[in-house]
């Protein structure tokens, strides 16, 4: 049975992993509130930018950490058409629970409906990764604590679109995404912790490709898009700031006299 280690770098994993998941889910709830506040093309756009947040964030939090992962007695590499399908099924699986959320008209029906879609989704995401791993051995599980794993996760994404529909304010906000950093994070460590590993030593080179070759760099392309979409969010006026605006620019423009539009003060042109 080989010792598995699931922080090989001490607390920088597990500390950036779980930042990794608040900054997503920060990114995702502000989208989501700027949607809920929009109509048309622009509430679709705002949504799918929330499915991307949240979605980047949740796997790039898994992968970080595994990172840290290692097991005694063998090398680990990952399959990388597998690592790629488990982003794409965080992605779309986020993308349908927010979606439900945006446009659902039964409000409590979309929330149970999309944390439910959601959750399993992350699941899903998170063993579709665990698939991906290549080492010598064989990988088993706890099916107690996969069950508790998917549970965590059906209630942090339920949790998450409920946090979407009713928080509003900057502080609030920032509270949800740090309880939905946490969660995602115990959902995490609570499925590595159902795994178990039997060793089988051998000398042949595993296939696929090393964390360091592959996750690595992908994470660190990941993480710089929520950094850049979250500088964007933040300078994106809000709809309250544009009306606000609007209704300013309609005061002045009825304010202001024809005359004094036109560079004569206000006074009748003269005429020869």
């Amino acid at each position: 049975m080989g010792h598995l280690d699931h922080a090989t770098f001490g607390w920088l994993t597990p500390v950036l992993s779980y930042a990794m998941a608040c900054i997503g889910a920060a990114l995702g709830l502000r989208c989501t509130v700027r949607a809920l506040g929009a109509t048309g093309r622009s509430r679709r756009n705002w949504l799918l930018t929330a499915a991307s947040a949240i979605g980047t964030g949740i796997w790039t939090m898994h992968f970080v950490a595994m990172l840290g992962f290692g097991v005694s007695g063998t090398d680990i590499r990952y399959d990388v058409p597998l690592t790629v399908l488990s982003l794409l099924v965080a992605m779309v699986v986020v993308c349908a629970g927010v979606f439900a959320v945006g446009y659902g008209r039964d409000r409590t029906r979309a929330l149970l409906l999309g944390g439910l879609t959601t959750g399993l989704g992350v699941a899903s995401m998170h063993y579709l990764g665990m698939a991906a791993v290549r080492l010598h051995g064989d990988i088993t599980y706890d099916p107690v604590r996969v069950g508790l794993s998917v549970l965590i996760a059906v209630v942090a994404a339920t949790a998450a679109l409920w946090a979407a529909l009713h928080t509003t304010s900057p502080v609030a906000v920032t509270v949800a995404s740090l309880v939905m950093g946490a969660a995602v994070s115990s959902m995490h460590y609570t499925g590595m912790f159902a795994v178990s590993v039997r060793v089988t030593p051998s000398g042949t080179t595993l296939p696929g490709a090393t964390a360091m070759q592959f996750i690595f760099p992908l994470a660190v392309g990941l993480g710089s898009y929520l950094f850049l979409t979250s500088a964007f969010v933040a300078l994106s006026p809000t709809s309250g700031e544009r009306g606000a605006s609007a209704s300013a620019q309609g005061h002045d423009e009825r304010g202001t006299q024809p005359g004094e539009r036109s560079g004569t003060g206000g006074r009748p042109a003269r005429t020869a």
